[in-house]
């Protein structure tokens, strides 16, 4: 097995997420980039919690993990979420995670829903409960080129509960970025809608200032 590894290494060498360069999965220099800390951001009315700061390194880890399924960036993004919920004070709360589902044709592409498969490793990890209570009800375009009028516009309406889903708790979303806050947003709406208690958001990233 050792030398099946090292013979695949030598056709496919590790490459760091950040810079492509051959070595480790996060070289030394990117790693000073993607280094959980602790942000707090407040949109509208949701707290958002947030480990890394959003960059073009933290862009490409995201789209590792998010388009290509590689597993040590999954491990990256993982990574960020728990950090965060290590410093938030979510310990006098009843959490629940609520992940930020994926678009029917994301889920299509990608063989997975990215945020709820993350959501339900690091739920195993923590020991908290997971619902995967929400989906897409209506198509959205690709929020990239939006500015944020036109992300909040693109978001109105998108979520719904899904049938029979009633998560009951102290709800926390989780998503991999926040950038203008449209889709927390929305998503916190939908489940307030009905009666339920969002608490706040986690997210892997953060873009600062918010656009």
């Amino acid at each position: 097995m050792q030398r099946f590894e090292e013979f695949g290494q030598l056709l496919f060498p590790t490459r760091c997420f950040g810079c492509n360069v051959i070595g480790l999965p996060i070289c030394a220099k990117c790693r000073r980039e993607w280094h959980p800390h602790y942000y707090s951001t407040h949109i509208a009315n949701l707290q958002v919690h947030s480990g890394v700061m959003y960059s073009p390194i933290a862009s490409k880890i995201i789209l590792a993990a998010k388009e290509n399924g590689l597993a040590g960036a999954d491990t990256l993004v993982i990574d960020s979420i728990i950090h965060v919920f290590s410093l938030a004070r979510f310990n006098d709360h009843n959490i629940r995670l609520v992940p930020i589902p994926s678009s029917p044709s994301a889920r299509r592409r990608r063989g997975r829903s990215f945020i709820v498969d993350i959501t339900s490793k690091i739920g195993r990890q923590l020991s908290l409960p997971v619902s995967d209570s929400l989906e897409l009800c209506r198509k959205v375009v690709d929020q990239s080129g939006l500015n944020a009028t036109a992300r909040a516009e693109n978001m109105v309406g998108a979520f719904a509960l899904k049938r029979g889903a009633f998560p009951r708790g102290d709800l926390i979303l989780i998503d991999d970025v926040v950038t203008t806050g449209a889709t927390l947003t929305e998503a916190a709406r939908v489940l307030r809608l009905r009666g339920l208690h969002v608490l706040a958001s986690v997210t892997a990233c953060v873009a600062q200032p918010l656009r």
